[in-house]
C-alpha cells in the first residue's frame, strides 16, 4: 500500500501542471491559473500547492486533470518519506488508469457485451459508447447491492489464493489484499455500468475471470512503485550531495575531504542555507502519460531529475535545442559505474536499480534510462521511462 494513505497531507512544494481539460476545470469555478517556467525552461500553466491530500492529488489524475508535476529543492534529506509518497501516489494512479482502460477493453470482447450489441444494435456498448457521469451516477446509485456482491464474488477467490501463498509474507499479503480492493473501487463508472448490467446473467462467469486475471496481472505491476519512489529519492539525494560537494569547497577552501563536511549536521546547515541563498536547487519532475488523445501513450511515466546552476540557463537552450556536441548521453547504469570513486552511494545506486530493472521485467513493464550531461557545466539530466 502507498504509504502517503497514512498521512493526511504532505508538505512539498508542488508545481501542478494541467491538461486541457483540468485547466477547463479550474477556470470554470472561478479558480485563476498560474504561469510557470519549468524546469526544462518552458512555461506552462497549473497550480501550486504546499500542502495537499494525497487522494485530491490522484483523483485529479484519475480523471486527466494533471500532465506533469514538478518539484524543487536545494535539499531532500527533511522530506525524503513525502517525496517517496509522492512518487508511490503517482505511480500507483498511472497504474489504476492502466487497469481500467485495458479492463474496459477486455469486457467489451466478452461473448455476453458480444451477444448484447447484435441484440441491441441501438444501445451498443464499445469504446464508442458514450453515457453521461451523471446518468451512470444515478443508475448505479440504484444497484450499489449488487456492486457490492459483484465486487465479493470476485474478490474472495482472489484473497483466498493470496492468504494461502506461502511465497508472501505478512506484509505482501496485508497489501495485496488492499491493492486488490483499491483498484476495484477506482474502476469508472463505465466499466461498473457493465459489470452490474451482466451481473445476474451467464456471461458474469467469463466477466468475473476477466478481472480477476487483471487484477492479478496489476497486483503485480504494482510492486514496481516501491522501487520507483527509492531509486528517484535516491537519485535526488545523490544531486543534492554534488551540490553540497561543490559549495563545500568554495566555502570551506583548503579542505579536502568534503564529506566530512557535509555529514556534519552543523556544517550541513550552513551548506543548505548558501545553497538556498544562491538558488542553487534539484528538480524533480514526473509527466503523465501522452494525453488521453495519445494511442498507446495513456500509460508512458516519465520522471526527470537535473540540478540548476550558473549556468543553468544555457544548458537548457543547449537541452532544447539538441546540441549533440555538448551532450554526453549514456544509460544510468554506466552513469553509475562512472562515478568518481567515493563521490556518491554508487553501490547502493546499482543495487536499486538493479531491483528496479528486475521487478520492471517480470512484470511487462518497459523501463529505460537515460543521462545526458553537458560538457558546458556540471549539470546532468537523468531521465527514467516507464511504460506501464
Amino acid at each position: 500500500m502507498c504509504a502517503a494513505g497514512k498521512k493526511f497531507s504532505l508538505n512539498l512544494p508542488l508545481k501542478v501542471i494541467l491538461t486541457e481539460e483540468g485547466a477547463s476545470h479550474f477556470l470554470s469555478h472561478n479558480m485563476k491559473l498560474q504561469r510557470f517556467k519549468l524546469a526544462d525552461n518552458v512555461d506552462e500553466y497549473g497550480v501550486s500547492l504546499n500542502s495537499f491530500s494525497p487522494q485530491s492529488l490522484q483523483n485529479m489524475i484519475l480523471v486527466n486533470y494533471i500532465s506533469k508535476i514538478e518539484i524543487s529543492m536545494s535539499e531532500f534529506v527533511s522530506v525524503r518519506q513525502e517525496v517517496m509518497d509522492l512518487s508511490k501516489v503517482v505511480v500507483y494512479s498511472l497504474l489504476y488508469k492502466q487497469f481500467d482502460r485495458q479492463l474496459f477493453a477486455e469486457l467489451i470482447q466478452t461473448d455476453c457485451v458480444q451477444k448484447h450489441n447484435r441484440k441491441n444494435p441501438t444501445q451498443l456498448i464499445d469504446e464508442r459508447t458514450k453515457l453521461s457521469e451523471n446518468q451512470l451516477r444515478t443508475s448505479l446509485a440504484a444497484k450499489q447491492s449488487t456492486i457490492n456482491l459483484a465486487k465479493k464474488e470476485i474478490l474472495d477467490p482472489i484473497w483466498k489464493s493470496v492468504m494461502e501463498n506461502k511465497d508472501y509474507s505478512l506484509e505482501e499479503k496485508n497489501i495485496y489484499l488492499l491493492m486488490t480492493e483499491k483498484f476495484l473501487n477506482r474502476l469508472s463508472l463505465m466499466n461498473w455500468h457493465i459489470i452490474t448490467k451482466f451481473y445476474n446473467t451467464d456471461g458474469f462467469p467469463q466477466i468475473n475471470l476477466a478481472i480477476r486475471h487483471l487484477l492479478q496481472v496489476y497486483m503485480e505491476k504494482s510492486r514496481v512503485a516501491e522501487y520507483i519512489s527509492i531509486l528517484v529519492m535516491e537519485l535526488a539525494l545523490n544531486n543534492e550531495n554534488s551540490n553540497m560537494r561543490k559549495e563545500a569547497r568554495k566555502m570551506y577552501a583548503g579542505i579536502d575531504d568534503t564529506d566530512s563536511l557535509i555529514y556534519d549536521p552543523e556544517v550541513r546547515e550552513k551548506i543548505v542555507d548558501e545553497l538556498k541563498r544562491n538558488h542553487e536547487q534539484v528538480f524533480v519532475s514526473w509527466k503523465l502519460g501522452g494525453g488521453s488523445s495519445a494511442i498507446g501513450k495513456q500509460g508512458r511515466l516519465q520522471i526527470t531529475l537535473y540540478n540548476k546552476d550558473d549556468e543553468f540557463q544555457e544548458v537548457k537552450e543547449n537541452i532544447e535545442t539538441k546540441a549533440a556536441a555538448d551532450t554526453n548521453k549514456k544509460s544510468l547504469i554506466d552513469f553509475y559505474r562512472e562515478l568518481p570513486e567515493g563521490q556518491e552511494s554508487t553501490d547502493l545506486g546499482l543495487y536499486y536499480l538493479s531491483y528496479l530493472d528486475d521487478a520492471c521485467k517480470k512484470v511487462n513493464v518497459k523501463f529505460e534510462s537515460i543521462v545526458n550531461q553537458f560538457s558546458s557545466s556540471d549539470l546532468t539530466v537523468i531521465n527514467l521511462v516507464f511504460n506501464f
